[in-house]
């Protein structure tokens, strides 16, 4: 009787499974699913989750790798994000043409911080795996800082990433 019992339940759940659509996680063509990495700076890119596995994207796709250090609690940092997702052009040059990898701590390679480890600060890496000290910002004192007046600049660095990696690489 209880072998019965069993057997009809184990038919019961094998049916039961069957008939349940299961969901599709893989975005169509278009408008991709929003990931978490972003933290708000471009929910339609693809972010790498660590720098090591930023460095092997960049390589093996032979893309500019640029690094974002920010905190969520600190100001200049958000403005620069609100910025920085809402231009169209920046998130369309990144998305076609870069790597991306925002964090919320320091790595272990002292070649991220070159000039101290200050935020928001945004550096660029080719895929030799070289962080081009010749891309800066326009400050002085903090030469890989952004403010949300740095657009511009930021665009051109941006282009200039781009340049190194056709002519050098």
């Amino acid at each position: 009787m209880i072998k019965v019992v069993l057997s009809m339940l184990l038919v019961l759940v094998a049916v039961s499974s069957t008939m349940v659509k299961p969901e599709k996680n893989t975005p169509r063509r278009g408008k991709r699913v929003p990931q978490t990495l972003s933290r708000g700076w471009g929910d339609q890119l693809v972010w790498a989750q660590t720098y090591e596995e930023a460095l092997f994207w960049s390589r093996a796709r032979r893309k500019p790798l640029m690094v974002i250090f920010h905190l969520e609690d600190c100001p200049h940092s958000a403005a620069l994000k609100k910025t920085f997702a809402e231009s169209n052009e920046i998130q369309k040059i990144l998305d076609d043409d870069f790597i991306v990898l925002n964090l919320m701590y320091e790595t272990t390679d002292i070649n991220l911080s070159p000039d101290g480890k200050y935020v928001p600060r945004i550096l660029f890496v080719d895929p030799s795996m070289t962080v081009r000290a010749d891309i800066v910002g326009p400050y002085s004192n903090r030469i890989y800082a952004y403010e949300k007046s740095d657009i511009g600049t930021l665009l051109s660095n941006m282009e200039q990433a781009k340049k190194f990696v056709k002519s050098e690489l």
